[in-house]
């Protein structure tokens, strides 16, 4: 790779000389800039932004660290986060944790050694003292989908609990009466959150869900398709069934047509996130919207502005940054109550 170096050594100048033409600044004889220019235009010459950011301690980069960006809902954070990295003209650097905590804490110093200014991480696994030490030592970091009491400031994150209970609600409210879930077997917080705001409704409306009723499997489609088999082999009875997320519901529908069931006249099915394939699917499926492109963005913009702070190594704020979800009605539901 052609460096600064390089381009002084062949025109003949300091280093100082190529580095004012290439910022346009300082004085510069015409003759000896465009020399120096059509050097650099032979050499084909890219100066190095991290190198340049190194040198007066400022950068142009931010970075962003998920689990897996292949999957559709990473996909959206890591657009919102591009979003807000070309709003405020800065380069944007992916990372994938591969639901690891040592790939997760790799990627981050990886950032860190690119000078990223700001960096917004969707943390699975990583515990919270080490989330806590990082945040003292980045001043632009920031949490998604993620509340440390701690770093509450830091913090940009999704009210589970009651996104759960909106739902279970609208079932309720839709005349059902016999529930089943299906939830994630990862061990995040998420999972726990969800059960947690699907149970306290139905116990406030005097609703039973029996243990059994409950399928933990993988968050994807084919989760969904074998925790419904799993509960429909066990025997459970439900005409309601409440889905972790669209990926885990579409693939609850599967199973269900499969059965000889049919969704919503035998079996309500309601998803959570909202993704594009909730309009794809047949019947089109009632889920909550989760709103991670607009959580994305904010967070992109807290995760600069701390990075900006002369304040941001002071004592923490508790200011948090909270957001709900919303109900999406489509077709998957059916509303007894009519």
């Amino acid at each position: 790779m052609v460096t600064i170096n390089d381009v002084a050594k062949v025109a003949g100048v300091s280093i100082a000389t190529v580095s004012r033409v290439i910022h346009n600044k300082g004085k510069v004889g015409d003759v000896c800039r465009a020399r120096v220019k059509k050097i650099i235009e032979e050499l084909a010459y890219r100066p190095n932004s991290n190198a340049r950011a190194l040198a007066s301690k400022t950068s142009n980069t931010i970075g962003v660290v998920t689990p897996n960006l292949s999957m559709s809902f990473f996909g959206l954070l890591a657009s919102g986060v591009e979003k807000g990295a070309r709003e405020n003209n800065l380069k944007l650097l992916m990372a994938n944790s591969l639901y690891e905590t040592e790939s997760e804490l790799n990627a981050i110093e990886s950032l860190r050694e690119n000078n990223c200014k700001a960096i917004i991480l969707h943390s699975e696994y990583s515990d919270e003292n080490t989330l806590i030490k990082l945040a003292g030592e980045i001043p632009g970091l920031v949490l998604i989908n993620r509340y440390i009491p701690e770093i509450a400031n830091r913090c940009v994150w999704l009210d589970n609990v009651s996104g759960a209970q909106i739902a279970t609600k609208h079932l309720i409210d839709a005349g059902h009466k016999h529930f089943a879930v299906v939830t994630s077997i990862y061990q995040n917080r998420d999972p726990g959150f969800r059960v947690k705001g699907v149970k306290h409704t139905l116990e406030k409306n005097h609703i039973k869900l029996p243990k059994i009723n409950i399928e933990e499997a993988s968050a994807n489609m084919d989760g969904g398709e074998q925790a419904v088999k799993a509960l429909l082999a066990k025997g459970c009875k439900f005409d309601a069934l409440l889905a972790y997320n669209d990926m885990m519901a579409i693939g609850a529908i599967h199973a269900l047509f499969d059965a000889g069931l049919r969704v919503p006249e035998d079996v309500s099915v309601i998803g959570f996130d909202d993704l594009s394939i909730g309009i794809a699917c047949r019947p089109r499926l009632t889920t909550m919207h989760y709103p991670v492109q607009e959580m994305a963005l904010y967070a992109t913009n807290l995760a600069i502005k701390l990075s900006e702070s002369t304040e941001a190594t002071a004592t923490p704020s508790k200011q948090t940054h909270l957001f709900i979800a919303d109900l999406v009605k489509r077709d998957s539901v059916n509303d007894k109550s009519i």
